[in-house]
């Protein structure tokens, strides 16, 4: 397996790329070893005056190495993002495909649907943050009482909610 090199330093690159918080840290130090005020770095990158002197006085004690990210805490999802695809292809789908009734995905429905094909249990919560995470929201669907009057709700909201509202 051929490794890809960096052509300025003739070195293999890093096989996992940096995110752009590691890179916006290491940009901090280096502002800073050119001589630049912890005010106008944080300027210029976007931050506070507190993180970037969090961030120089970290490098400073322990090595510019300390400023690399480290990995997030937490239990590995188990709903990989290598299923992310095929549940996007599920959602494309009209509900009424799997049996709901309406076309709306509710978290609900998504958590069923979920259950149903990676035979994966999660809360309404999660399953919130799951389709936050491949950009699709989840619907509320409009409660309604089945034998409203819609003529008679627009006349009172017309005539008569604005003499209560003046009071």
């Amino acid at each position: 397996m051929s490794r890809v090199r960096n052509k300025k330093r003739n070195r293999p690159t890093q096989s996992k790329a940096r995110d752009w918080r590691t890179e916006r840290r290491y940009r901090a130090w280096a502002l800073h070893k050119r001589g630049w005020k912890n005010s106008t770095i944080a300027r210029a990158l976007g931050v506070t005056k507190g993180a970037v002197s969090q961030w120089l006085r970290t490098a400073q004690q322990r090595g510019s190495a300390a400023l690399r990210g480290r990995p997030r805490p937490g239990r590995p999802a188990r709903l990989t993002p290598a299923q992310h695809p095929a549940l996007v292809g599920y959602l494309q789908q009209s509900p009424l495909t799997y049996g709901f009734r309406g076309e709306v995905w509710t978290c609900t429905r998504v958590k069923f649907l979920i259950h149903r094909y990676f035979n994966i249990r999660y809360s309404k919560s999660q399953v919130s943050r799951i389709l936050k995470q491949i950009n699709w929201t989840p619907q509320k669907p409009i409660r309604r009482q089945r034998g409203r009057d819609e003529v008679a709700i627009a006349h009172w909201r017309r005539y008569q909610w604005p003499s209560l509202k003046k009071g």
